[in-house]
């Protein structure tokens, strides 16, 4: 998987953070550059883990699944976009600006929730063979650099826009499922 494929998929995984991150930004009074900073860390640390830890226990069921690893990881990428794109409907941004507050649990239990999908991700890099440690750690830094401007975005106009960050997230992880999909099957020719 090449360079700018591992990009888009960090900023698809990204905005579920960034999304929270600007809900963050809303929801907290006189904003502090610590405030950004811990919430930016807590959301890339997770973001670059989860990855490791998916591959990790990818790695076991490779050879299980290696003439289907591309429709896994193609469902696994449709799942994930489709349910950030549902919830960026369903889910009221006033009530996710509402239920935040820097905390350290809640800030960890928001990290986790956020990064599930990069568990995902890190299953599915296993499963095509992807080396794990640099993507792992262009989702980290992209994240982290989505959070810190979540958190500003938000402070300053985030309630206007926040759903639709989750959807264009969800886009992207959708179009890089069905790119490793056309991948594999030869479909089209191209490459990203």
């Amino acid at each position: 998987m090449n360079l700018l494929s591992v990009c888009f998929i960090a900023i698809g995984l990204a905005m579920d953070a960034f999304a929270v991150a600007i809900a963050s930004g809303v929801a907290i009074k006189n904003l502090r550059i610590r405030h950004i900073a811990v919430i930016a860390a807590a959301f890339g640390f997770f973001q670059g883990v989860m990855p490791i830890i998916g591959w990790f226990a990818g790695v076991g069921f490779r050879d299980m699944i290696a003439g289907i690893d591309h429709w896994v990881a193609f469902i696994l990428l449709l799942g994930i976009g489709g349910k950030m794109i549902y919830e960026s409907f369903v889910i009221d941004e006033e009530a996710r600006a509402k239920d935040f507050a820097l905390n350290a649990t809640r800030l960890l239990l928001l990290s986790f929730a956020t990064s599930i999908d990069a568990l995902a991700v890190g299953l599915t890099f296993s499963w095509i063979e992807v080396d794990i440690i640099a993507p792992a750690l262009i989702i980290a830094l992209v994240t982290l650099v989505m959070s810190v401007a979540g958190v500003i975005i938000g402070d300053k106009v985030g309630h206007l826009f926040e759903g639709k960050i989750e959807r264009v997230g969800g886009i992207i992880l959708i179009a890089i499922g069905t790119k490793i999909l056309f991948d594999h099957l030869g479909l089209f020719g191209f490459h990203l």
